[in-house]
């Protein structure tokens, strides 16, 4: 008996550094599963300017005609600033779909709904370039702060900065539909997806991004007529 006492005396200093592994172990998955459900599934692009950073070549079919609309300077845009332009045509997309005009009535402006007092003195907000570097330049920076995440950063283009590091749970309604909607239709685009293909486009058009289309459709007329206007599919989702 005394024997076994020894040697559990002996093996104590090994079982509490066995015992401290362990709570260590358990610590670091609670903790990582923490982060996951906090922070979401992760979906990482590369940061603006870092290694690996080198844009697409193209924008997906995903986006509607009046976003497609705005390719060529889209792809400029990525390559100026450095961020895949499915980033940017998904924010596009949500924010004015295309409408270089469209405003709201918080004061956002432009292609990409930036609010009047990120522009200096003088600019024009729906200068469509003017209006893509203050939009860019926050999107870059809720990037940075999201480590390339391109949910949360979504997040914070429509939230504030600020909400990136609360979680799901302290987010309003409209920024979580739109980290839902900008993170799916970002994936669809990578993917390949059509408009018909993609739920979350189609979420999104009945939800009334519909009329936001019909406007920026409406604005990117030609006047010449028998000119083909853009078209939308339109599938209802089920309930």
């Amino acid at each position: 008996m005394r024997s076994v006492q020894r040697w559990w005396v002996r093996l104590l200093p090994l079982q509490l550094v066995l015992m401290m592994g362990a709570i260590g172990l358990a610590a670091g998955v609670l903790g990582a599963m923490t982060i996951i459900l906090v922070r979401g599934s992760f979906k990482t692009a590369p940061l603006p300017g870092a290694p690996g950073a080198e844009s697409p070549p193209s924008v997906g079919a995903v986006f509607t005609p009046e976003v497609q609309h705005w390719v060529p300077k889209i792809l400029e845009w990525s390559k100026e600033y450095g961020v895949d332009p499915n980033i940017l045509a998904t924010v596009i997309q949500i924010e004015s779909c295309g409408d270089f005009m469209a405003g709201s009535g918080a004061g956002a402006q432009g292609l990409f709904q930036v609010m009047p007092f990120h522009f200096q003195d003088g600019e024009d907000p729906h200068d469509p370039d003017t209006n893509a570097k203050r939009g860019i330049e926050y999107l870059i920076g809720g990037l940075r702060r999201a480590d390339g995440h391109v949910g949360l950063a979504m997040a914070g283009y429509n939230g504030g900065w600020g909400v990136i590091d609360v979680g799901w749970g302290g987010w309003y309604r409209e920024t979580r539909l739109y980290y839902i909607w900008g993170t799916q239709i970002y994936l669809d685009a990578i993917h390949g997806k059509t408009p018909a293909q993609s739920a979350a486009l189609q979420s999104w058009l009945n939800a009334g991004g519909i009329n936001l289309c019909r406007q920026a459709a409406a604005r990117l007329a030609t006047p010449t007529p028998g000119t083909p206007q853009p078209t939308l599919q339109i599938i209802p989702l089920s309930q």
